[in-house]
């Protein structure tokens, strides 16, 4: 399956007046190769195995593979994660017809929020909130599996 994702910086808190859904992500890394990643996550009760290939140029769009697994069997997988977990809060937005997830790090990304919206083509239009700002899609630095190896407080901004 081929996922198509755009991703943007925040410029407010009003969308957590607008979430629907608020709930809490762990996630790790087995593999974080530049052409591959093999990520675990703990999203609330469900757990999931996910592998991602290279993207685009662009960075929009790329193969995903995902199969939900039992919460035990990804505690057991994140103990054999590279270092630097991630964890954060991911808040789900209907904006038109369309739903942004944004996502609070805490840990080592602390400061960070970004928000995320998946299209069904690459051109597809979609309604912006006022909460959204600079787009970072493309921009490896924000991607998670990035993040656990260069976390957000060692950026030099």
């Amino acid at each position: 399956m081929i996922e198509i994702e755009r991703k943007f910086l925040i410029v407010s808190d009003k969308y957590k007046e607008q979430a629907y859904k608020k709930i809490h992500i762990l996630q790790g890394f087995l593999n974080t190769h530049k052409e591959r990643t093999v990520r675990v996550r703990i999203k609330g009760e469900e757990a999931y195995i996910t592998i991602k290939g290279i993207s685009n140029k662009e960075g929009s769009s790329r193969f995903e593979w995902e199969k939900k697994i039992a919460v035990e069997e990804a505690e057991q997988l994140i103990e054999l994660c590279e270092p630097n977990l991630i964890e954060k809060i991911r808040y789900e937005i209907k904006v038109g017809n369309h739903i942004f997830e944004v996502d609070e790090f805490s840990g080592e990304n602390e400061g960070l929020i970004i928000a995320e919206i998946e299209l069904s083509e690459e051109n597809e239009s979609f309604d912006k909130p006022d909460w959204l700002g600079k787009e970072v899609t493309g921009d490896i630095r924000y991607y998670n599996s990035q993040l656990s190896r260069v976390p957000y407080k060692n950026w030099s901004i």
